[in-house]
């Protein structure tokens, strides 16, 4: 898998690597498809099948080039770079744009899950029928995700690794949104808002100098929330991609019609037009640092009866959703042809 790469190469990668961040940050989104629609999903999971015993000796060893080039890391290094930037960077905006446009947002997640579902389906091959059983199976669990309801938060650390490890299942299997699982777990606020916060926080008063945080418990316990987390998602990154290499390596068909039933299913997770319902009791209160806020317990799914400016614009985000994939495909093909 390793290879030259320009720096044009770099550069779409570390992009991709945002894509993938900002994806995975939003509930019922899967950084998954991006690697799938993207045409690097298989370099990403063979290159993390990659960091086994051999690389560890290799790295205990002292031959680092050795270790860089035998998990590809360029590819590997470019793509978490994309990855980090965007979950201090995209992840913010998104999480803004989420509280003031989120039916806007939603709409542009749709379509371009809509595209590519309509890219694997046209790239899948010639034997459709044969894996129907599969797609189905794909289907119906991916579609039975959206119905559950999330539990209470949970700041067990033993808990917070166990979360670590389901959350990169987004970036893993796609259609299969990690981020979304948190939210069922309960973890969503404390792994992927306030924690992140309190780094991004605790980074920017290091800066300038500021060593308050050091006194600050509440912030040092999310800190160590964050760090579990961090190791779980590691673990889980390792531990999922050698499953999944040894899957794909002998039911590649199967497992690729699994995942456009996951992809499809999770069109549920973001239909645009929906409201969220919550629970307002006391026990259903989210602690965070601003204040309590009431947790979404569930959402109803509505269709729009008016045409009206917000909705004629999620139609076109939409629209612009599934135009956003048949680009990347149609630049994907470029540059297949390019280097051929």
């Amino acid at each position: 898998m390793q290879s030259t790469r320009t720096l044009s190469d770099k550069i779409w990668l570390v992009l991709k690597g945002i894509g993938m961040g900002a994806a995975n940050k939003v509930p019922g989104v899967s950084g998954g498809v991006v690697a799938f629609v993207a045409g690097f999903y298989e370099e990403f999971i063979y290159s993390l099948q990659k960091v086994n015993k051999k690389a560890l000796m290799l790295f205990l060893n002292g031959r680092w080039k050795s270790f860089f080039r035998y998990i590809n890391g360029t590819f590997l290094s470019l793509l978490l770079l994309g990855i980090v930037i965007s979950y201090f960077s995209i992840s913010k905006i998104l999480d803004y744009l989420l509280v003031h446009y989120e039916l806007y947002v939603w709409g542009y997640f749709f379509g371009l899950i809509i595209g590519s579902i309509f890219y694997l389906a046209v790239n899948f091959g010639s034997e459709k029928k044969k894996y129907l059983p599969y797609l189905l199976i794909g289907i119906v669990v991916g579609s039975g995700l959206s119905f559950l309801s999330p539990a209470k938060e949970n700041s067990n650390l033993l808990f917070v690794f166990f979360c670590g490890i389901i959350s990169v299942s987004g970036m893993t299997l796609p259609g299969l949104s990690g981020s979304f699982l948190i939210m069922l777990m309960g973890n969503y606020v404390l792994l992927l808002v306030d924690s992140v916060n309190a780094l991004f926080d605790t980074i920017s008063e290091i800066i300038i100098g500021n060593f308050s945080f050091l006194t600050n418990e509440p912030r040092i316990q999310l800190l160590q929330v964050l760090a579990v987390f961090t190791l779980g998602s590691l673990v889980g990154l390792v531990s999922l991609s050698h499953l999944l290499t040894y899957i794909i390596n002998r039911y590649k068909k199967a497992t690729f019609a699994v995942i456009i039933g996951f992809i499809t299913g999770s069109l549920g997770l973001v239909w645009p037009w929906k409201r969220p319902i919550y629970d307002r009791s006391e026990t259903g209160l989210a602690h965070l640092d601003h204040g309590e806020i009431p947790v979404i317990t569930n959402v109803e799914r509505y269709l729009p009866n008016e045409w009206t400016t917000e909705n004629l614009l999620t139609i076109g985000l939409i629209l612009l959703g599934i135009a956003s994939v048949i680009a990347l495909e149609k630049y994907g093909n470029y540059k297949k042809s390019k280097n051929a």
